[in-house]
C-alpha cells in the first residue's frame, strides 16, 4: 500500500502547476486507501514540536495535578483522560494511553451550546503557556482542515465549497496522546489504541517521528506509518464514509506500543452538530452530533452506564 504524499503548496492553490496532479492523489487517498500525508502547511516543524512539548510538559505533571482536570468527573470529553479511560474496541482491553482534549466553545446563548461536544474547555495553569500554545495550534489546524475539505470535494467532482457552510461551528476536537512504553505483561488484547476507524470526517495527525501507528491494508495486513513533525498523516473517518455513500473510505488503524514512549496530536474535524450526514441522495436524516454522541458513549469508559460516572 502506497500512501499518497501531497504538498499543500500545490493542493491549496488551484493556479499551481501541481494542482491537478495533487487532486488525483487526493482522490486515490479518499476512494482507495483512506490515508494520505500532507506537508508544507501553515503548521511547520517548529509549530508541531512546540505543541508536542506543551503536551509533554502537561503529561509529566504528577497524577494528582492532572486529575484536577479529569474528564471522567464531567461527563464530557474536555480535559485529561487517564490510561484506560477509553476502549475503542470492545474485544480489547481499554486503551493504554493518556489524553488531553479540547474543542470549540460556543457562547451560552447559542442553541447548540447545550451539547456535550461544545462543552467548556478545562485549562490547567501549568505548564506555563499551555492554553496559548494549544489554542493557536487549534486555530491553524482548523484552517488547514477547511482547505483540505475543499480539495477533497473537488477531487471527487463535488463543488469545492460543498463542505464549507457545514463546518462553521465544527465539532472539532484537538487531542494530545501520550503512549507510555508497553508493559512487559501486556497481552494480545492490550494496545496503545486498539484497531478502529475514526468516528468523524477528517483527522489531521501530527506525530513525534516515533514508530507505532499501523494501518490496515485491504488484504488484512498491517503496515507501519511514521511522520516527522511538520508532516501530517491524514485519514478519513466513518462519518465521511457514510456521508459520501461509501465513496470515501475509512480505514482501520492501531497502535500496539513499544519499548519507547510516544506522542501524537490528532485533530478530529467534524461538521456542525445539526448537519445531516446521511448518505448523499438518500431521504434519511442522520445528524452529525447524534452520530458522535453514540460513538463517544461506546468509547469513553466514564460515559458508559456500568462505570457509574457521567
Amino acid at each position: 500500500m502506497q500512501i499518497p504524499e501531497i504538498s499543500a503548496v500545490d493542493l491549496f492553490d488551484p493556479s499551481s502547476r501541481g494542482y491537478q496532479e495533487s487532486l488525483v492523489k487526493v482522490r486515490v487517498a479518499a476512494e482507495d486507501i483512506g490515508f494520505m500525508t500532507l506537508t508544507d502547511t501553515c503548521l511547520g516543524e517548529d509549530d508541531v514540536r512546540r505543541v508536542l512539548s506543551a503536551y509533554r510538559d502537561f503529561f509529566t505533571l504528577p497524577t494528582a495535578r492532572k486529575a484536577e482536570f479529569n474528564m471522567a468527573n464531567t461527563g464530557s470529553n474536555r480535559g485529561w483522560g487517564a490510561s484506560g479511560a477509553e476502549q475503542v474496541d470492545p474485544a480489547s482491553n481499554p486503551d493504554f494511553k493518556e489524553v488531553f482534549d479540547c474543542g470549540l466553545e460556543l457562547p451560552p446563548g447559542d442553541p447548540l451550546a447545550r451539547h456535550t461536544y461544545y462543552a467548556p474547555n478545562r485549562w490547567p495553569t501549568e505548564p506555563a503557556g499551555f492554553r496559548e500554545n494549544i489554542t493557536d495550534y487549534y486555530t491553524r489546524a482548523t484552517r488547514i482542515s477547511l482547505d483540505l475539505l475543499s480539495a477533497i470535494a473537488s477531487s471527487i467532482d463535488e463543488p469545492a465549497d460543498y463542505f464549507r457552510d457545514k463546518f462553521d461551528k465544527p465539532m472539532a476536537l484537538l487531542r494530545g496522546n501520550y503512549y507510555p512504553s508497553r508493559p512487559l505483561d501486556a497481552t494480545e488484547r492490550d494496545f496503545g489504541i486498539a484497531p478502529h476507524t475514526d468516528y468523524g470526517c477528517l483527522t489531521l495527525l501530527a506525530m513525534d517521528g516515533s514508530p507505532g501507528l499501523e494501518v490496515a491494508t485491504r488484504s488484512g495486513d498491517w503496515v507501519p506509518v511514521t511522520a516527522n513533525p511538520g508532516t501530517f498523516v491524514i485519514n478519513f473517518g466513518e462519518m465521511l464514509q457514510m456521508w459520501s455513500n461509501g465513496r470515501i473510505v475509512a480505514t482501520p488503524h492501531r497502535v500496539i506500543g513499544g519499548a519507547e514512549e510516544r506522542m501524537s496530536v490528532p485533530f478530529f474535524f467534524n461538521p456542525r452538530a445539526d448537519v445531516n450526514v446521511a448518505p448523499w441522495g438518500s431521504a434519511e436524516v442522520r445528524l452529525a452530533g447524534e452520530h458522535l454522541s453514540r460513538r463517544y458513549d461506546e468509547t469513553y469508559v466514564h460515559r458508559q452506564p456500568a462505570s457509574g460516572a457521567g
